[in-house]
């Protein structure tokens, strides 16, 4: 791979076979059980990749040599198996000490969590990145620890731009247009940006538009579609599309297959995750590309992000110093930075972005980290906004913005 315009990339190979799915980042595998006197921990985590189980046993026979006194009893499923064992243990009255999953709302209601200032210490509690501990707050309290963090970024075909005669990679949405017309502009069945308004993932390409022009989804206790802020957005897609600056038929185009199109150098620019560096590696290595913030209305930082979180049930409350411990250890930069890289993602802590900050590849994501925003999966009606997106917003292609925004607000307020 050549220079970037702005930033450099280099490739990571553990990335390379890393799936992403449901709320979480991927999936396989099976395991363990757990004890019930104070100084033996059973940990319930899903598979990221092949790889995952391995790693977890190294860093328990670290944290066990560190307190001969405590045993981790670790199972490892996968994340279409997850929801249903921890829902059958906690029914059973065996949840796991330590979980690692996504969603956990229903947990705080149903009071079966620790506050995460009882089991961190007040040093690892503030090495999180402020952005993704916020989203672990319920009611203003934090319930989950932030495990591992996925942004997005623009990726860009710099041999495209070129030819178009395009010299910087564009920074707000006036520079992505001119951009991508112009390299749209060149035939050959190229598309200047790639756009995947199908029921994929249209909830990430709509947050990426209607939260760079200054809008939200909401939060917590509303949520908030149809707003003057989120239309800005929404009229910048249809501008896009109008203007013939996107691939054809955005609103069936799904996110996954758009890429392998980008991969291949059909597209100029589209909004990629941490792992498309390995995918570039493995399927076109010879790409001339680079990777850099994502455009917004005026400029400024943004990005959306994703991220999965370790929890602690409160079960007979005998094991809070044992749990304390443990967190604290896998924390530590010499530890989790480490596991991270291997699983081919993004620290959510401070300690590990700054011995992250080297690496070339991530460098437009950690960039941006702290900027992050994220979906509001702690309201209740999230779940039917993310439907409302996949089935409705596609429909940009052929009706008004408002319209589009409209109906799915009326979808959530419907539940």
């Amino acid at each position: 791979m050549k220079k970037s315009l702005r930033f450099g990339a280099v490739a990571l190979a553990a990335t390379a076979t890393l799936t992403l799915t449901s709320c979480g980042f991927g999936g396989s595998s099976g395991g363990g059980g757990g004890g019930d006197d104070a100084n033996t921990l059973s940990l319930l985590v899903p598979s990221y990749s092949d790889a995952t189980k391995g790693l977890w046993e190294d860093v328990i026979d670290g944290f066990e040599k560190e307190n001969p006194d405590i045993t981790v009893d670790l199972e490892v499923q996968s994340w279409d198996n997850l929801e249903k064992v921890i829902s059958t243990k906690i029914q059973a009255g065996e949840a796991p000490d330590i979980y690692n999953g996504g969603p956990f709302a229903g947990f705080v209601g149903d009071e079966l969590l620790y506050p995460v200032s009882d089991v961190v210490s007040e040093d690892t509690l503030a090495d999180f990145q402020d952005a993704f501990i916020a989203n672990a707050e319920v009611d203003g309290t934090a319930y989950a620890l932030p495990l591992i963090a996925s942004a997005r970024a623009l990726f860009v075909n710099n041999t495209l731009l070129q030819q178009a005669g395009v010299t910087e990679a564009p920074q707000t949405w006036d520079e992505l247009l001119d951009a991508a017309t112009k390299v749209s502009a060149l035939g050959g069945g190229v598309a200047g940006y790639g756009m995947p308004l199908g029921s994929e993932e249209a909830q990430a390409e709509a947050a990426v538009w209607l939260w760079g022009g200054g809008g939200s989804f909401g939060d917590a206790s509303e949520i908030t579609i149809d707003t003057p802020e989120n239309l800005a957005g929404a009229e910048q897609i249809k501008k896009m599309i109008d203007a013939g600056a996107t691939q054809a038929d955005p609103g069936s185009t799904q996110r996954s297959p758009l890429m392998d199109i980008f991969i291949q150098g059909k597209i100029g620019m589209q909004v990629g995750l941490p792992p498309t560096v390995g995918q570039i590696e493995e399927g076109n290595p010879e790409l001339d590309y680079s990777i850099v913030p994502i455009p917004t209305k005026d400029g400024s930082p943004f990005t959306l992000g994703v991220m999965d979180q370790l929890m602690a049930f409160q079960n007979d409350g005998d094991k809070q110093e044992a749990i304390t411990k443990f967190f604290d250890y896998y924390y530590s930069a010499d530890v989790y930075v480490p596991w991270v890289q291997a699983e081919g993602f993004l620290p959510v802590t401070k300690s590990g972005a700054e011995q992250l900050s080297g690496e070339e590849a991530l460098a437009p994501f950690l960039e941006v980290l702290p900027d992050a925003q994220f979906y509001p999966s702690t309201n209740p009606k999230w779940s039917a906004t993310d439907g409302a997106f996949k089935s409705l917003f596609g429909q940009l292609q052929t009706k008004p913005a408002q319209d589009v925004l409209t109906e799915i607000q009326a979808q959530v307020d419907a539940g």
